[in-house]
């Protein structure tokens, strides 16, 4: 598989891997690390993961002068490039390729169980952006395929709206209220007719004395005399 076109990015680098010549398999039951010479492995090197693209290399370079020493293109994980022992969490199956196409495999150990542990996620993660980027492509191409949605009105299309809680009024308009200063109703028997009030009462026929009579046939009466104290000076005096 040729490299796909883009930038590359470092996910993960261990200063201290081995690779070792595994049997062939033997069942479907998985390779098995035991059955490796552990102790005399083939090459011991450098690993670098670096990410292209939706596509993860595992390059294997040398210690000190960084030459490659084979490389293994990963397009999934888990998958048939990359595959776990059954016996060990330290050694994996590794499919490497050349620039020609040809590939063999090969076990890829780390002495750190930490190392094993970083390889795993690193690669994990890396597919999982890929999974996430795939279902957004998927959305914006779904919806930009779909037409707009239409919200306006159409000709001759109306619309009716209820409201609740409104109570409808009567035919014959709104009752009037009665006055606050209303009478009430005469009791049985009584006669009907205006009420009188209680400040209307019969007029007072009053007798003037004769000496008030302002008739002009009454004699005039007598001019009063030039001492004004003389009824005064007359009258007897009051003892005390």
């Amino acid at each position: 598989m040729a490299e796909d076109s883009g930038y590359e990015s470092v996910i993960c680098v261990k200063p201290e891997v081995h690779v070792y010549r595994i049997p062939p398999r033997a069942s479907n039951r998985g390779y098995r690390a035991a059955d490796w010479k552990l102790d005399e492995p083939q090459w011991t090197g450098r690993m670098k993961i670096i990410s292209k693209g939706k596509v993860a290399f595992i390059k294997l370079q040398d210690k000190n002068s960084g030459e490659l020493f084979a490389q293994a293109p990963v397009d999934q994980y888990p998958g048939c490039a990359v595959e776990a022992v059954t016996d060990s969490s330290r050694y994996f199956v590794v499919r490497i390729q050349d620039d020609n196409g040809r590939h063999a495999f090969i076990g890829v150990g780390f002495a750190d169980r930490g190392d094993s542990f970083d390889f795993n996620v690193a690669l994990q993660d890396h597919f999982k952006w890929v999974k996430q980027e795939s279902e957004f492509a998927k959305q914006e191409a779904t919806q930009s395929s779909a037409p707009p949605l239409d919200l306006g009105f159409k000709e001759g299309q109306t619309i009716k709206i209820s409201i609740g809680n409104i109570k409808k009024k009567e035919a014959g308009g709104a009752k009037s209220r009665p006055s606050a200063g209303g009478l009430l109703p005469p009791p049985p028997g009584a006669k009907t007719g205006s009420p009188q009030s209680p400040f209307d009462t019969q007029p007072t026929t009053m007798t003037l004395p004769s000496t008030l009579d302002l008739d002009s046939s009454a004699p005039a009466a007598p001019q009063p005399t030039a001492d004004i104290w003389g009824d005064f000076t007359s009258a007897p005096a009051v003892s005390r």
